[in-house]
């Protein structure tokens, strides 16, 4: 599924509260920015028997006290026993979920720092990493921008 399905996709399945379709248009051009840095259109996220993102909880190797709680975003399946003994756990469940729909996810998942995405298959080196409050600092300036009044020309008279 291309980019511009998934998110008519996400604006399609969002709540009809009034909110949830215009914020998702408006920062529509940043999830395709991002997604367009990635190497896959969709990615496994492993879920808790309640339908929870499992989280990882990563320690600072040179200050131990320094921590931070991610995401993990799988290329394939085969790749979440690379990182996680998950295959080992009944209540977890992989899930293959669209990027933009994974990092629309950012905007809501509170307890995440960021979200790492596995890129190259069957290896854990080739990394890229969405930061939580990085995202949400684009998206308020890609809101603002579209929330403020265009300049008026100088010439208008």
């Amino acid at each position: 599924m291309d980019l511009e399905a998934q998110i008519q996709l996400l604006i399609n399945n969002a709540p009809d509260d009034g909110v949830t379709p215009h914020l998702v248009t408006a920062i529509a051009p940043l999830l395709v920015a991002i997604a367009q840095k990635l190497r896959h259109p969709q990615y496994y996220i492993l879920q808790d028997s309640e339908g929870s993102w499992v989280l990882t909880t990563l320690s600072h190797r040179a200050s131990p006290g320094i921590e931070k709680r991610v995401v993990y975003a799988f290329p394939n399946i085969q790749d979440i026993s690379l990182i996680l003994d998950a295959g080992l756990d009944p209540h977890m469940t992989p899930v293959i979920t669209p990027v933009t729909h994974i990092l629309f996810q950012l905007v809501a998942l509170e307890p995440v720092d960021s979200i790492v995405f596995l890129e190259t298959p069957g290896k854990t080196t080739h990394t890229y990493e969405v930061r939580r409050d990085d995202f949400q600092k684009r998206m308020h300036k890609q809101l603002k921008k579209l929330r403020s009044p265009k300049p008026i020309p100088p010439n208008i008279a």
